[in-house]
């Protein structure tokens, strides 16, 4: 018996009546989505503006400013509509505090971060990280892994790198290198040299699969219909790697990943070597908290992590995820509830839904 497919939320405040709710809540989140115009009065507002309530009947809505403003209604004077939001404003000083981050030579102080905002140090780091989803010292943490990531990529010496990237000294970066990049920097340089990766590829119901893991968990979950074309891939992934092909215990590890996928709700007891950068991870942590049979949009992906605007970055750490249906991206889908691209195939993410919700 198939279970019932879980209810995909849908865009809110598309009907009139949703949108007069916001009104009567004076619901912030519905603030520059649209605008509600009072014809006794002549004036728009925002959905949060904490003037007196109108009534129903001599209300109407716009999509923006310049709707209102053309049917003839003029701003209010207490929320300021045609002005940028607080949140809009927010926004600006929190991104205007990163762009400092990424372009100091050194990570700017908190003291200094906050003083330029003109903000103090507290409502400082609790909007920056609001906003973010991440503390000041975090973000400046992972900037510079990712500049460590793009020097090490060119080859650069590991030392250059280190203090190319913002470090003062060797100390600090080599106490956090290996949880930041997922392996010691000289390995990160070499595209794995040095590393071994036990690989196996075997036939499941949705293909060829490859299964591919390091001394710490498995890296590596490939799907497709060339065998070959796996093995291509996971060498490019791990260049300088040495690739070792499966022995009886890791088969062991192939077959529970081959069950894993034929039955994806009976969950993966194997340890995982995630290799990304912050913000991938971040997104690979969210999506592993997705109950099977549910599946929540992109939208709401990067809400979940604190990033409300960063719905393309959370669909490009989707597509980056190289650990197919441990890492399940294949639960997320558009804002309308219908199957977006996925790097192993549209099809193959409709049969795993329909699987974990025991259609199959």
């Amino acid at each position: 018996m198939s279970m019932p497919a879980r209810k995909l939320d849908l865009p809110r405040y598309v009907t009139d009546a949703e949108r007069w709710s916001a009104v009567l809540a004076r619901d912030a989140a519905a603030d520059d989505v649209f605008y509600y115009a009072v014809r006794t009065t002549g004036v728009y507002c925002r959905p949060s503006c904490a003037a007196r309530a109108a009534k129903r009947t001599n209300v109407s809505f716009f999509a923006s400013t310049a709707g209102a403003e053309n049917a003839g209604f003029r701003p209010c004077k207490r929320c300021k509509p045609d002005q940028a939001s607080l949140r809009a404003r927010q926004a600006q000083l929190i991104a205007a505090a990163c762009k400092q981050i990424e372009t100091d030579e050194q990570p700017p102080t908190l003291d200094a971060l906050a003083e330029r905002t003109g903000l103090s140090r507290f409502h400082f780091h609790r909007l920056f990280k609001r906003i973010t989803g991440l503390t000041p010292k975090a973000y400046a943490n992972a900037h510079r892994t990712q500049r460590l990531r793009r020097e090490l990529s060119k080859g650069a010496r590991v030392t250059d790198a280190i203090y190319a990237a913002g470090y003062n000294s060797n100390s600090p970066f080599y106490a956090s290198s290996t949880r930041n990049l997922g392996m010691r920097p000289s390995e990160y340089r070499s595209s794995g040299r040095g590393t071994a990766i036990r690989f196996a590829v075997a036939q499941c119901s949705l293909g060829a699969l490859l299964v591919a893991a390091s001394d710490k968990g498995v890296c590596a979950i490939l799907l497709g219909n060339d065998p070959e074309a796996l093995v291509r891939d996971l060498q490019d992934r791990f260049r300088n790697a040495e690739l070792i092909g499966a022995d009886r215990e890791f088969e062991r590890w192939v077959a529970k990943v081959v069950g894993f996928v034929e039955a994806p709700r009976l969950g993966l007891d194997l340890p995982l070597d995630l290799r990304g950068t912050a913000f991938q991870q971040r997104v690979w942590q969210a999506l592993r908290k997705i109950p099977a049979g549910e599946t929540i949009s992109y939208t709401q992906l990067a809400q979940r992590i604190g990033l409300p605007n960063a719905t393309r970055a959370v669909a490009s750490a989707c597509g980056a995820n190289p650990i197919a249906v441990a890492i399940p991206c294949h639960r997320v889908v558009r804002m309308d509830g219908s199957l977006s691209g996925y790097r192993w195939g549209v099809e193959r993410k409709r049969e795993l839904l329909a699987r974990e919700r025991g259609g199959s």
